[in-house]
């Protein structure tokens, strides 16, 4: 089963789009050239972000702009724009329930899964866009502090 990068993918777009708004034009190529993906899913995450209130964007316009400040952007508004399915964990339903084991797994893993959804939820409620905005920022001076004077970041 693949897991999904579409979190990770629109986290990197909005970081993207604060880094480059006044130095680069803000294509959905631009910016995929940066995921390493492809402009079509640069394009409908874009949509997911703008649907939820934090992206806006003008159609054949390479202007896109945060519709906040990235210390106004929790990590879990990002999460729930665009992820289609609210749960970090899902349990198999299918189990033998003659079984001790596939009898009472379901309930078992369902609280458990529950109380570690709860925490990562709230921590990504506390992670601002801004805080990895920041963190990125201290990376890059780590590794080439001169490329941070460049007007092409990446």
């Amino acid at each position: 089963m693949r897991i999904s990068t579409r979190f990770s993918d629109s986290i990197h777009i909005l970081a993207f789009i604060e880094t480059y708004k006044s130095k680069l034009p803000l294509s959905s190529e631009n910016i995929a050239g940066s995921i390493e993906t492809s402009p079509v899913v640069v394009r409908r995450l874009m949509g997911k972000l703008r649907s939820a209130g934090l992206l806006k964007t003008v159609h054949g316009s390479a202007d896109p702009k945060l519709t906040r400040e990235p210390k106004d952007i929790s990590l879990y508004d990002v999460f729930l724009a665009v992820e289609d399915e609210r749960h970090l964990f899902t349990v198999d339903p299918r189990t033998n329930l003659e079984c001790i084991v596939g009898g009472n797994i379901q309930a078992t893993l369902g609280d458990f899964y529950s109380q570690a959804e709860n925490a990562a939820k709230a921590k990504l409620a506390s992670i601002t866009l801004k805080d990895v905005l920041d963190t990125i920022l201290v990376k890059q001076t780590e590794k080439d502090p001169a490329k941070l004077t460049n007007s092409n970041l990446r």
